[in-house]
């Protein structure tokens, strides 16, 4: 691949052993074959290819608790599964990035590229643990790809500008390649494909768009913010200590799912099943396993719906509760219905939930009886956002001033009136969010606990977002970052226009070095002539 050069012994020595797994110095027999160079290629796809997981594991992180949760369910056993998978993503990034920049040190150092036998089954089996999870990815979690391409609305014009001095800082180590490689077509090939993706990175900004290209006059008000079974990351789920810690974040709608007791008492509760947030187990060991709903109400008041969070730890933010809000935490008990309305009468904030099971046969009866329990509270109706689809009609007409909140996009030959739409943050586009902000219909979506989606959300203009962290997002007055598109452009001139300039300095200056080698080379041999010459005579 290269012919000879130089470097310190002591480097070269160094840098073959971690590489080659060889003490020696000597390069006998250790010239870069075509296979060594067909390695080093697989080095380069399979850094690429860890970096991309990367940053897919770190777009996952707003959505990991549903994860953590389902697993929960499967495993009957719960681990933050987060701390695994970015433990063992930077293991594999950190490796394959290291390999590749000795690599390309070994390459500057004019040394032989023969990889250890051992590195070599590291990488296939990283490519292989790596594909394994893309293709989980795709079977389990799908949705995530378009969290992905969201992601690039919030990171995608600072990607540009590192894949930019990534590419410029290559331009060394693939210049003196091409000046210094036996194989012309070879060096050819390797410097149009360079070049390829130099280009290809320069033009990319033609295809990056963000909602946040935008001068700030322009910005749409901040969206307001719904506590996702109240606030749940400084308190255990869908309790009244989590509820009041989500009116303290300010938020204006409490969201929540209802289920319905064996003796008919509407409840506060996430899963059908209690093992996950109670201590069910301890207390009713035989019918654990069975749905909250088969318990009667004064069942379930006898559970402890607050230490699981002391003991599981759902969010890092558990573990910094105070001894008093510890203490709270363990006095937690399910909350009912009618306990949640007056807490949201009390500070006239609306609420809004999902009535679980939606597939029981006697849906119509676990209706009625949650419209009666409404009815019979406190809470003026306008402050109900009525969310199940089922028996719509049926509450429209008995309870005419609940405000009808849709779980779906509106069609094109709509019927109803769609004032609010509840959504995934996926299923709406930027365009789309602006169409029904043009329309006067409130958009909200969820769960939205990253800074980076809640400001791409709010530069696209949605009315209220759905989340765990209200703590967090409460103290945002602005999103992370807003250009306006001059702007924007202007930084993408000037980076582009000073990696141009460094890597045309980089090919001219190994160009010169390159012809005083040959220069030098050259002197050698006529001098080693002369002296064979006067040896002979």
């Amino acid at each position: 691949m290269a012919k000879d050069g130089g470097c310190c012994h002591a480097c070269a020595t160094c840098l073959l052993c971690l590489y080659s797994c060889r003490w020696s110095h000597s390069r006998k027999g250790m010239k870069t074959s075509k296979c060594d160079c067909a390695w080093f290629f697989f080095l380069f796809c399979m850094c690429l290819f860890t970096l991309a997981w990367l940053y897919l594991a770190l777009v996952t992180l707003n959505d990991f608790h549903l994860l953590n949760e389902f697993l929960f369910r499967k495993l009957e056993w719960w681990l933050d599964w987060s701390v695994v998978m970015l433990s063992g993503t930077a293991t594999l990034v950190t490796y394959s990035s290291l390999l590749l920049v000795l690599a390309l040190t070994l390459q500057l150092c004019h040394q032989p590229l023969k990889i250890h036998w051992l590195h070599k089954v590291l990488l296939v089996l990283t490519v292989l643990v790596i594909a394994a999870a893309f293709v989980g990815l795709e079977i389990q979690w799908a949705e995530q790809w378009e969290s992905a391409h969201i992601a690039l609305q919030a990171a995608g014009p600072f990607l540009h500008i590192g894949a930019v001095v990534g590419v410029t800082l290559l331009a060394w180590p693939v210049v003196d390649c091409f000046y210094r490689t036996s194989h012309s077509a070879l060096g050819v090939l390797l410097l149009l494909l360079y070049l390829g993706i130099v280009i290809g990175l320069y033009l990319a900004p033609l295809g990056i768009d963000s909602p946040c290209f935008m001068e700030y006059s322009q910005l749409p008000p901040k969206p307001a913010l719904f506590g996702h079974r109240g606030a749940p990351m400084l308190a255990p789920e869908n309790t009244l200590m989590s509820f009041q810690k989500a009116l303290n974040c300010g938020v204006r709608v409490l969201e929540t799912d209802v289920l319905v007791s064996a003796d008919g008492v509407p409840f506060i509760m996430h899963d059908e099943k209690l093992t996950r947030t109670t201590n069910v187990q301890e207390l009713f060991p035989t019918r654990a396993h069975s749905n909250a709903s088969s318990f009667s109400w004064s069942e379930l008041q006898q559970l402890d719906a607050g230490s699981w969070f002391l003991q599981k730890y759902p969010f890092p933010t558990a573990q910094r509760l105070s001894s008093s809000e510890q203490a709270m935490v363990h006095a937690q008990k399910i909350l009912s219905l009618d306990q949640l309305l007056e807490e949201a009468a009390r500070h006239n904030v609306s609420v809004m939930f999902d009535l679980r099971p939606e597939e029981d046969p006697q849906y119509e009866y676990l209706v009625n009886v949650t419209v009666e329990a409404i009815l019979q509270s406190d809470i003026a109706p306008e402050l109900i956002l009525w969310l199940p689809k089922e028996f719509r009609e049926q509450v429209k007409k008995r309870a005419p001033r609940f405000q009808q909140a849709y779980g779906r996009k509106r069609m094109n030959n709509e019927t109803d009136e769609l004032l609010y739409v509840n959504l995934p943050y996926q299923n709406l586009s930027s365009t789309e969010i602006r169409e029904y902000r043009r329309d006067n219909i409130s958009v909200n979506l969820y769960v939205v606990n990253a800074p980076w989606l809640f400001s791409v959300l709010w530069c696209a203009g949605t009315s209220s977002i759905t989340t765990n962290a209200c703590h967090v997002l409460q103290k945002m007055e602005r999103p992370l970052w807003l250009l306006p598109p001059a702007t924007y452009q202007m930084i993408w001139i000037v980076t582009d226009c000073v990696s141009l300039l460094l890597i045309g300095w980089a090919f001219l200056l190994l160009k010169k070095w390159s012809r005083r080698k040959e220069s030098s080379g050259s002197d050698s041999d006529v001098l080693l002539t002369k002296i064979h010459s006067l040896l002979s005579e």
